[in-house]
């Protein structure tokens, strides 16, 4: 057996998010296990916005099943691939629009959250344009053989600059947004703080007057609740121009605008919903991808979900050929199943190991032992129907806790008083618990 090695930060934001039944921001690639088509697919659609076109997707699955995990584990590949993303979660405070700014504040969330492959937690907004910069001056030092400290150098840096900012004027809001970076550079340029600070909070969307962007910067309008999408797709043209492959964005808890109670304050956000999809699947926006997780019931309620407004629905309901048997990746909506016994027991073996690399033992538990546990798990849940990943993994790694904790303590007898203490669902025999019954035969138990 290959020795695992994982560097041991990664290890212990592995352990530390799962123990907590969170997604780990780093690492996935140790963990994850199926969603083979549905990455492949995302891989797809991430050659199409690197080549200048757009991708929409909602990504679907029950409490647990792993849409998080999916969105997280795009998210680093795409960074890995030189596309600048960013993440938000919705919530009452976060909207895709709100009489209280719940837009806006997700556009922030959404900046605030902003990465790129050298700066991955997020915060990447100034150093992406610094990067810009110096890579301009770069060029054209390379190309004229000017030095650094020549005062000729600023004003054809200037020049490239406004080339590209120009270029972006005849989008919508383009113009403000080309001349807040070009703010920017006149304060990168002088040293100016303010000024650069003023340009930062502009783009940030944290202005909150437009009498302040026009004292501070000589702009008339500022990021607000009904335009920040407008500004997301400036941002997607504008890091394709500086040279990244384009502005992919995950937006995560989807049923948050269901469970908006308000059925007019839920129409409109469906109503930007259906804005950003006809954007995106028609050409208007350009290096865009957007992906959303969400419920099943979020999507598919008719009475208050995405399906109760009929211009989505058309857009999102499967074709008459598709069925669950014969998927083909390539619509709107990527409905995820719960994994197989065979790869949550894959994930088992994986996290049986990493958590005994990250506390210097020898891993004890054999496949046959964790077959048992998803035994105990599957007639404690009531088998499929009812067992999540995050619940199996957080069940897991208590368990693999006890036992490292105390030696003393032997598996069958912490499974014994588990399943012991809980309400018993179905048991291996009922229809439900075949494929696990494979795997308990493969093994003997």
């Amino acid at each position: 057996m290959t020795e695992l090695k994982i560097p041991k930060r990664l290890t212990t934001a592995l352990v530390n998010s799962l123990t907590a039944g969170v997604v780990p921001r780093v690492g996935l690639e140790f963990i994850a296990v199926g969603r083979k088509p549905e990455v492949e697919s995302i891989l797809r659609d991430m050659d199409n916005i690197a080549e200048g076109g757009a991708a929409f997707r909602l990504i679907t699955g029950r409490y647990g099943s792993g849409k998080s995990f999916l969105l997280q584990i795009i998210r680093n590949y795409a960074m890995d691939r030189d596309f600048v993303v960013a993440d938000a979660d919705l919530s009452p405070e976060r909207r895709l629009v709100g009489t209280k700014g719940q837009g806006l504040a997700t556009y922030r969330e959404l900046m605030t959250h902003l990465s790129t492959r050298t700066r991955p937690d997020g915060g990447a907004l100034e150093a992406i344009l610094q990067k810009w910069i110096a890579a301009i001056q770069q060029d054209i030092m390379q190309e004229t053989g000017m030095r650094p400290d020549d005062p000729a150098l600023n004003d054809r840096v200037e020049l490239q600059i406004y080339a590209v900012t120009n270029g972006m004027q005849n989008l919508v809001h383009g113009f403000d947004f080309a001349k807040v970076l070009a703010a920017y550079w006149n304060g990168y340029k002088l040293g100016d703080d303010d000024r650069k600070g003023a340009a930062l909070r502009w783009l940030r969307g944290e202005v909150p007057t437009k009498t302040e962007a026009r004292k501070d910067l000589g702009v008339g309008v500022i990021i607000d609740d009904d335009n920040w999408y407008d500004y997301m797709k400036l941002w997607s043209e504008f890091t394709a121009v500086i040279g990244y492959k384009g502005l992919l964005l995950f937006i995560d808890e989807g049923v948050n605008l269901y469970k908006i109670t308000n059925s007019v304050s839920r129409q409109s956000n469906y109503e930007k919903l259906l804005t950003m999809f006809n954007d995106t699947m028609q050409g208007k926006a350009e290096h865009l991808g957007i992906y959303m997780g969400g419920t099943p019931q979020f999507v598919e309620d008719e009475r208050r979900g995405l399906f109760s407004y009929d211009a989505l629905r058309s857009r999102l309901i499967d074709g008459r050929y598709g069925s669950s048997s014969l998927r083909t990746y390539t619509s709107p909506i990527l409905k995820l199943d719960m994994l197989s016994y065979e790869e949550i027991l894959i994930l088992l073996q994986k996290l049986r190991d990493i958590h005994a690399l990250h506390f210097k033992y020898e891993a004890q538990l054999t496949d046959g032992q964790l077959i048992a546990f998803m035994q105990t798990a599957v007639n404690r849940l009531g088998a499929e129907e009812l067992l999540t990943t995050r619940e199996v993994v957080r069940d897991f790694m208590d368990l693999l806790h006890t036992l490292h904790q105390h030696p003393e303590a032997a598996f069958e007898e912490l499974l014994g008083e588990r399943a012991a203490a809980q309400p018993q669902g179905k048991g291996p025999n009922d229809a439900d618990s075949n494929d696990l019954d494979d795997l308990l035969a493969e093994f003997e138990l």
